[in-house]
């Protein structure tokens, strides 16, 4: 036992005393997640069990992300194919045992209870560059086939929960995996064809349950039912709105503390953020946002193997999309599909999953002068 705990302690002081970070990302990682904690404890009307429980998971994030950080992406492109095994199956335990409000999205494993379908955020692109960076690139047909299977697979087993915006954004993951392999423009414009064709069908499969269609069509006119569909799109823009320029200063929104704004601590905690720092605000983290997705882009344009570089391009541009997508929700511009604002918005599972995605990219950063032969 002795001998057990104190290798747990030598592996800790070398995470801490010897961290291959790079330390821009960090730096700015480290901001958001301060920016996040100060507009979650005004969000939560200064509950210190939510704060505390969110700076928890940040910590085991960070611990995640500095021990992913000291393995080779040799080394876990050899895991890959496992993790996304596992990953996968874990879908499959949530539609049987798995619980929530309305959906089976959650596994309750007593210790913790944590959701499955976020695994997928990561393993998702790396089964993708794993697959891809063994073959001659750009793709043919028959690889892209195959790509597609081992999306829609997961993508369709999220969907059925039923959770369709982690589905997409799971499906979006290993897309930009595929897009940054070199996908030629006419092969990207029959794919992006095909799919607006489909829509149609999709609309009406039974995939899309009647609330989500309805989400889409109050994305259109959310003044036809201002009381019921229509509640969360207007109170976030009459957030975003009453900010200004300057905002209103930390903990004095009204909409969120007067129960105004529904979910103001995850899905629309931007809003909060946006009310009660301005536009200024807004620009200032937009920013910060912006440069931690160009700081990864560059890491994996950096990245001396195939793999490092499909899957790092693949993280930049999901957290990309995160951002965006979550921002088009709370401004009316996109649908509401529950996508939380990354590291600002209250969620465990979510939060330590970036993280540890973000660890990855350290990975890639910190081996980048280590070629792989077999590349």
């Amino acid at each position: 036992m002795n001998v057990t705990l104190a290798r747990l302690r030598h592996a800790l002081l070398r995470l801490i005393v010897r961290p291959r970070l790079d330390l821009p990302l960090a730096a700015a990682l480290l901001l958001l997640a301060g920016v996040g904690l100060l507009t979650l404890t005004s969000a939560a009307d200064l509950d210190v069990r939510v704060i505390v429980a969110q700076a928890t998971r940040f910590v085991l994030g960070a611990l995640l992300l500095l021990a992913v950080s000291r393995v080779p992406p040799v080394r876990l492109r050899s895991l890959t194919p496992w993790l996304y095994a596992i990953s996968t199956l874990l879908l499959l335990v949530v539609a049987v045992l798995g619980e929530g409000r309305g959906a089976h999205r959650w596994l309750n494993l007593g210790v913790l209870r944590f959701q499955p379908s976020e695994l997928l955020k990561l393993t998702m692109p790396m089964m993708v560059a794993w697959y891809l960076a063994q073959r001659p690139l750009p793709p043919r047909w028959r690889d892209m086939a195959v790509v597609g299977l081992l999306i829609a697979v997961p993508a369709v087993l999220i969907a059925k929960q039923p959770d369709l915006g982690t589905a997409l954004l799971v499906a979006a993951a290993g897309v930009f995996a595929l897009f940054l392999s070199g996908l030629a423009w006419w092969r990207i414009g029959v794919l992006f064809g095909s799919l607006v064709l489909a829509l149609p069908i999709a609309w009406h499969s039974r995939f899309i349950h009647q609330y989500q269609r309805d989400r889409v069509l109050t994305l259109l006119h959310p003044e036809s039912d201002p009381l019921g569909t229509g509640w969360h799109i207007i109170q976030s823009e009459i957030a975003v709105g009453s900010g200004g320029w300057f905002g209103k200063g930390w903990h004095q929104g009204t909409q969120s503390r007067l129960e105004f704004l529904p979910e103001h601590t995850t899905d629309f905690i931007f809003a909060v953020f946006a009310e009660e720092f301005g536009l200024i605000g807004v620009i200032l983290l937009v920013a910060l946002y912006a440069f931690i997705i160009g700081r990864c882009l560059w890491i994996a344009v950096n990245a001396r193997d195939t793999y490092s570089r499909l899957l790092g391009g693949a993280l930049a541009m999901s957290f990309f999309v995160y951002v965006m997508v979550n921002g088009g929700m709370i401004t009316g511009i996109l649908p509401v599909v529950g996508v939380p604002l990354p590291l600002v918005s209250y969620g465990g599972t979510s939060a330590v999953s970036l993280l540890t995605g973000f660890g990855v990219l350290m990975s890639i950063h910190a081996h980048r002068k280590l070629v792989d032969s077999r590349v």
